[in-house]
């Protein structure tokens, strides 16, 4: 392959995150950080590096990510999203397996908003019948 460096975005809620992936010995940076200091959770952690476990190149790539928006848990969506299409951008063969994880499909979900006379989107004041 004539390039060494692959670039995708993946989104989540309101996160966005930006992943650069180029060969090398599997160190993972988000916005500078480790990408346990950034996330916090080791479940979390193995949810962003899940296209990579797949694919089976944990240790042999570097992946250069930032985020912003949303919460730790939006910006590891987001991240996993990105990285499986940063892989399927460095080769089209892995397809196949990051579709049968369900690595390729952004989850679409997203906040319902506040409707007015309710505390929330969905729960509703107390009924008072007398």
């Amino acid at each position: 392959m004539g390039q060494d460096s692959f670039s995708a975005t993946g989104r989540r809620k309101e996160a966005v995150a930006r992943a650069n992936v180029v060969p090398g010995k599997g160190t993972f940076t988000v916005n500078g950080h480790s990408l346990m200091d950034h996330l916090c959770r080791e479940t979390l952690v193995a949810h962003a590096k899940e296209a990579l476990t797949v694919t089976e190149h944990l240790s042999d790539l570097d992946v250069n990510c930032s985020t912003s928006g949303g919460g730790i848990r939006g910006q590891a969506g987001a991240l996993r999203l990105a990285v499986a299409r940063a892989l399927l951008v460095m080769d089209p063969e892995y397809r196949a397996v990051l579709r049968k994880h369900g690595l390729l499909t952004r989850d679409a979900r997203e906040v319902e908003r506040k409707k007015y006379g309710q505390p929330k989107a969905r729960k509703r004041f107390q009924y008072s019948k007398r």
